[in-house]
């Protein structure tokens, strides 16, 4: 049979561990309800960009201006 001062020891690790994963759960519990806010706020379509619009439009196709062609009598002066 155990004494009164080792069952009251072991009583109280039991309690300790008891009450350490009990406030390790509720630490995570209130990390993660934080981290879905920060989630919600990061990916919400609220405060999206203006500038970001720019990018949805279809690309715009200018034309090419026609640049004089070389002549040979420019190769040849040795320019």
């Amino acid at each position: 049979m155990m004494r009164k001062s080792t069952f009251g020891a072991v009583l109280a690790f039991l309690f300790a561990a008891a009450g350490a994963l009990t406030a390790a759960a509720i630490y995570l519990y209130r990390r993660e309800k934080e981290l879905d806010e920060y989630e919600r706020l990061l990916f919400n379509d609220e405060y999206e960009d203006e500038d970001d619009d720019d990018f949805d439009e279809d690309p715009v196709y200018e034309p090419i201006q026609d640049e004089p062609a070389k002549s040979d009598d420019a190769d040849d002066a040795g320019l």
